[in-house]
């Protein structure tokens, strides 16, 4: 994990109340400091009986607060909300919640909320009773809707030991690391927009167990679609098979073939003002797959299959983009690459073109770098250096951004 935008220079309050999932906030406070923010931690005195101050200071270098009036005076809740471009606290008790909704000031991390005007990220854990409780549901609206707080889960799954599954555990910390960024992007271009992100291989049945694929993992897409929500964008992800978790807030399409994902798309994209084929959607497929499974001994070893074309996801839905909408195509070659991408550019309408040579070295399938050059209409190429591709994805969005204001 390296620096990078949103969190990079950034300074973060990291609140921790007591519950068992404090441990995971060590975690939180470790991937944001290496982000690239600066992370104050502050304990309440309960968490200090789930996680010790030290933890926290040894992951982010930085001595944990847990005093209202401290040596560093008694307006460190000023100075620290004051400095904050984004308050997170994690996890967030039952406790905590009616304390922060009544605009108490009985320590300092709630004393921190009443000074800072920075955005705030509550995620909430506790025992699923406590969670459905009326008075805890009507304490989040008064924080959600009255004071404009984040809601960040919880989710449904195992709670302490002792306790049944279901909704209150806190959501896992690269979750609320993305929360966190979505907070520190603010407001932008593509606040509000709805994009539509295609990522992934697609299979292609042979019989019921075997199909033809290619190596693509959904690095590149995932990674487009996730930067693309914390900039605000409502992100519809259209994704063949993939083994990457599904990006925190998109709403995921899961499809198997190139058939299935030319549906998705088709019918998603009259209402997208940016549309993204990242997907590496097969070209072609058995023509008759086998309805039961191949034998060896059928087949004596040896058997031919006959193939046909696919739709084309992009190619074939131009007529369905929304009008003065931006549409970002892919090209991985493997020669001629320029030449071949200017023509995948112009055929297809795109008004961007990200292509890359899959036999350079760190780039293309399998990897989690990149190195692209961008190509659109009446430009000359724009060539980037090797980049991860979480880095690649914040310049694609960039340059749709600028396509974006120039429209209107």
């Amino acid at each position: 994990m390296t620096p990078r935008r949103p969190w990079e220079d950034s300074r973060i309050v990291l609140g921790v109340t007591g519950s068992i999932a404090a441990y995971k906030s060590i975690q939180v406070a470790r991937d944001l400091t290496q982000l690239g923010a600066r992370v104050d931690v502050v304990l309440t005195q309960s968490a200090q009986n789930f996680a010790r101050p030290l933890s926290f200071e040894g992951v982010t270098g930085r001595p944990a607060l847990t005093d209202l009036f401290s040596a560093e005076g008694a307006a460190l809740h000023v100075r620290l909300g004051r400095d904050a471009d984004a308050l997170c606290v994690a996890p967030a008790t039952a406790d905590f919640l009616a304390r922060a909704a009544q605009g108490r000031a009985d320590d300092l991390i709630c004393t921190t909320l009443l000074a800072t005007r920075a955005p705030i990220v509550i995620c909430p854990a506790m025992n699923e009773r406590m969670f459905a409780h009326a008075q805890v549901q009507t304490n989040l609206t008064h924080l959600r809707s009255e004071l404009g707080y984040t809601i960040a889960g919880p989710s449904e799954g195992a709670l302490a030991v002792g306790e049944a599954d279901g909704p209150g555990r806190m959501i896992e910390p690269w979750q609320i690391v993305e929360h966190v960024g979505q907070a520190l992007a603010g407001t932008g271009t593509l606040t509000g927009k709805q994009v539509l992100v295609t990522a992934g291989p697609t299979r292609e049945p042979v019989d019921p167990v075997r199909y033809i694929g290619n190596r693509s993992s959904g690095r590149m897409g995932y990674a487009i679609a996730q930067a693309a929500w914390r900039r605000g964008a409502e992100v519809h992800l259209v994704s063949g098979p993939s083994w990457m978790e599904p990006p925190v807030g998109v709403h995921l399409i899961s499809v198997e073939t190139a058939r299935e994902m030319h549906d998705a798309v088709n019918h998603a994209l009259p209402d997208m003002d940016v549309s993204i084929f990242a997907a590496a959607v097969a070209d072609f497929r058995p023509g008759n797959p086998e309805e039961e499974k191949l034998k060896r001994a059928d087949t004596k070893g040896d058997f031919t299959v006959s193939f046909t074309g696919n739709p084309d996801v992009a190619g074939d839905t131009v007529s369905r983009r929304k009008p003065g909408s931006v549409a970002v195509g892919f090209a991985l070659e493997t020669r001629d690459l320029i030449k071949n991408a200017e023509k995948k550019l112009i055929a297809k309408s795109f008004d961007l073109l990200v292509a890359n040579d899959v036999t350079e070295g760190e780039s293309g399938f399998d990897v989690p770098t990149n190195r692209v050059t961008i190509l659109s209409p009446g430009s000359e190429p724009e060539e980037l250096p090797l980049m991860l591709k979480l880095s690649v994805a914040e310049v694609i969005l960039d340059r749709i951004c600028d396509r974006l204001t120039n429209e209107l």
